[in-house]
C-alpha cells in the first residue's frame, strides 16, 4: 500500500539482534526504517529522521525508554509521534507506567514480530483516518474537538493529546450518550480484536480526564462495562 511505503519507523533497542529482526520485517512491508543500538543518539536521530512512529526498548543502559519517551513528548516536533514500548518487563505496573508516560502501545518480550508489525500498521492506519478532511468540529460543554486540524480546546485553551487520546475522545464525543464497552473501545480506537489488556483503556481514560481538567466529568464510568460521554453535566442531571 502506498501509504505504508512513506511511513518512517525509528527503532531504539540496545540489542542488535532485536533491531536487525524488527528492521528486516518492517522493511519487507515497505516501511522506511532507522535503527539505533545506542539510546543516547535517539533524540538526535528522531529530530533528523522525523519518524511517523517510534519503537522503544524500556530497559537500556544510560538512557531508558521511559526517559526517551518523555523527551519525545517534550519536543515540539516529536510530541505527537506514536510510541510502542518493546521490553522484557511484563508486569502490569510496568505497562501502566509506560502508558502513563505517553506511549500508545506496549509489547512484552519475547514477542511475535508479526504481531508487532500488525500493531504498527494499526496505529499508522488510525492516524491516517484522523486526517480525513471536511469533518465538522465536535463540542460538548467546554470541550471543542477539531478533527480536521487535529486540535482540542478546553474552555478556549489548547490541550495537547496523544494520537490515541485524541481518537478516544473523538469516538466518545461522536457517540455521546451511548455506552462504549472497553472491548468496543479496544476494537475501534486500538483496532484490537481481542479482550486482552482492557486496563489499557482505563489508563488512557484516566490520563484523558486529567488533561480535560474541569470538563473531565463529561466522561462517565459505567461500572463493569465501560465509558460514556454524558448528555448533561452531573450537577444538571441531579438538579
Amino acid at each position: 500500500m502506498n501509504e505504508v511505503k512513506s511511513n518512517r519507523i525509528l527503532i531504539v533497542d540496545d540489542e542488535s539482534d532485536v533491531t536487525d529482526l524488527v528492521s528486516y520485517h518492517l522493511k519487507a512491508k515497505g516501511f522506511l526504517v532507522e535503527a539505533l543500538n545506542d539510546p543516547n543518539g535517539s533524540i538526535g536521530m528522531a529530530r533528523s529522521f522525523l519518524p511517523d512512529l517510534v519503537i522503544l526498548d524500556v530497559m537500556m543502559p544510560d538512557l531508558n525508554g521511559i526517559q526517551i519517551c518523555r523527551m519525545l513528548r517534550a519536543d515540539p516536533q516529536l510530541k505527537k509521534v506514536p510510541v510502542i514500548f518493546l521490553t522484557a518487563k511484563a508486569e502490569e505496573n510496568d505497562r501502566v507506567q509506560g502508558l502513563e508516560t505517553g506511549a500508545d502501545d506496549y509489547i512484552s518480550k519475547p514477542f511475535s514480530v508479526k504481531e508487532l508489525v500488525l500493531r504498527v500498521q494499526s496505529i499508522l492506519r488510525r492516524l491516517g483516518e484522523n486526517k480525513v478532511p471536511e469533518v465538522a468540529k465536535l463540542q460538548i460543554g467546554g470541550i471543542v474537538l477539531d478533527p480536521e486540524k487535529h486540535e482540542v480546546q478546553v474552555n478556549r485553551l489548547p490541550v495537547e493529546l496523544t494520537a490515541t487520546e485524541f481518537k478516544l475522545l473523538q469516538l466518545l464525543m461522536e457517540r455521546r450518550g451511548r455506552v462504549q464497552t472497553r472491548e468496543h473501545l479496544l476494537l475501534n480506537v486500538w483496532n484490537y480484536e481481542t479482550e486482552i489488556e482492557t486496563r489499557t483503556v482505563d489508563t488512557h481514560v484516566r490520563r484523558l480526564r486529567e488533561k480535560l481538567g474541569s470538563e473531565a466529568e463529561w466522561i462517565e464510568t459505567i461500572r463493569g462495562v465501560g465509558y460514556r460521554m454524558a448528555e448533561r453535566r452531573a450537577q444538571e442531571a441531579s438538579a
